[in-house]
């Protein structure tokens, strides 16, 4: 029963520490992708325009977001079920 148990906490631990670490690389994303497409595209694309720049840098922003949202609603967090033996014979003549 006891191996049960640590097996069960090594488990949480592992999707804990890859939860964490999806956060922290959508985190950093957020904040890095949105400023270097706006200026990439300011100097590539756009030509110097800052408008279609800022709006590039949005929806860059708002792609990563939604990415999240996906992988976070994609992600397994379900625990199975305790698995119940079925009666035997036995326990129904008894009965």
């Amino acid at each position: 029963m006891a191996d049960q148990a640590a097996v069960g906490v090594n488990v949480s631990k592992a999707a804990s520490r890859a939860t964490l670490v999806k956060l922290v690389v959508f985190s950093a994303s957020l904040g890095i992708v949105p400023i270097a497409s706006y200026f990439i595209s300011q100097k590539y694309a756009w030509n110097g325009n800052a408008t279609y720049a800022a709006l590039t840098a949005i929806v860059a922003a708002n792609l990563i977001l939604a990415l999240y949202i996906i992988m976070s609603l994609l992600e397994d967090t379900s625990t199975p079920a305790p698995i119940r033996p079925a009666p035997s014979e036995e326990i129904k003549k008894i009965q």
